[in-house]
């Protein structure tokens, strides 16, 4: 029984961390409209670029085009309220978004992880919850690859680091704990995903209807066509695990390309490093120091098998839990980065 409840902890706890990351969970008070009148529809494909093959199939363009909404979600009030919004506010055709929301599946995957069920048992948190959290990333398999990103991507991290003035372990140390230096992307279909939790969910369907918005004005601005881009179950997205409203507010174009590309190294690398620098990243700054047992605030307990650590923090420490609001995570991030750092070095 107590395994059970364990395995239980800690899948709650995993999806905590993946839904976390790189994103602002507020809710979304945007209203969409009722009105039967339609504006006038933009003309043609709205899409005048596509993504390269190595990101997925590309639906063919032309079935997008739809004067009517069927389908699993095309059908739905609310997403008829949503394509009204998004035709009203922004300028998209009604006739792209009819035919685009035609394609849209609902994935019970997502709706599990977003509600899972929950326990009828409560249980004292065992000891070591650090341990077993930092033994996920500070691996060697972790901090080699780490070392060959690093050495892969030097210039754009070097560059990076000194246009934003955000030391260069922590932009690999936040790539490495997001998706393992872009080996784990995540294969969920963003476009998918947002609209099952936007209209298939309830407790945050809000903010996901947010996201979704900026998603879809994100493959506008950049040229993508929306089925393309994957990643985890709540749409976050490339090497950084970016959602949409920080991609639009934050990524940047860093190879010059004449695109935001999260899932291209270099325009990641330059990503975080603005991110960092927008949260108040303070350049050659100490993150965290570990001390002795403190009721101080600025002191932080980290269970592990030996016993609790404690840890002093510094406003870096902040800045990197502006990223995913979690103590372990934050100090997984700092003690990766060092890690990359002495064997780079």
């Amino acid at each position: 029984m107590a395994n059970l409840v364990y395995k239980r902890l800690f899948k709650l706890a995993l999806v905590a961390l993946l839904v976390g990351c790189a994103s602002e969970p507020v809710p979304y008070q945007a209203q969409y409209p009722q009105s039967t009148v339609s504006p006038p529809r933009a003309q043609g494909y709205p899409y005048s670029r596509q993504y390269p093959n190595r990101y997925g199939s590309l639906p063919d363009s032309k079935n997008y085009g739809s004067q009517t909404t069927t389908g699993t979600y095309a059908s739905l009030p609310a997403v008829r309220n949503f394509i009204r919004y998004m035709v009203n506010k922004h300028g998209f055709s009604e006739t792209f978004l009819n035919g685009l929301f035609l394609h849209a599946n609902r994935l019970d995957s997502v709706i599990r992880l977003e509600n899972p069920p929950s326990s009828p048992w409560t249980s004292s948190p065992r000891p070591g919850s650090w341990t077993r959290y930092r033994n996920k990333f500070l691996t060697d398999a972790h901090i080699n690859n780490g070392v060959e990103f690093w050495r892969n991507n030097a210039a754009a991290i070097q560059q990076a680091s000194v246009t934003y003035g955000v030391d260069p372990e922590y932009i690999v140390g936040i790539i490495g704990v997001e998706t393992y230096f872009g080996k784990n992307f995540g294969k969920t279909c963003i476009f998918d995903a947002l609209t099952t939790l936007s209209f298939d969910t309830y407790r945050r369907s809000k903010y996901f209807m947010s996201e979704l918005e900026n998603f879809l004005l994100m493959t506008r601005d950049e040229g993508f066509d929306p089925r393309t881009p994957q990643g985890s179950w709540a749409g976050a997205m490339g090497y950084g695990q970016f959602m949409p409203s920080s991609f639009r507010r934050l990524a940047v174009d860093f190879n010059n390309d004449g695109r935001r590309d999260l899932w291209n190294p270099k325009d990641a690398v330059g990503s975080v490093a603005h991110y960092f620098s927008r949260s108040g990243w303070q350049f050659h700054s100490p993150v965290t120091t570990q001390t002795s047992g403190s009721n101080n605030p600025g002191v932080i307990e980290l269970s592990t098998y030996e016993g609790n650590e404690y840890w002093r923090i510094y406003p870096n420490f902040k800045v990197i839990k502006k990223y995913n609001n979690s103590n372990k995570y934050a100090m997984a991030v700092y003690q990766l980065a060092q890690a990359i750092k002495e064997r780079y070095q």
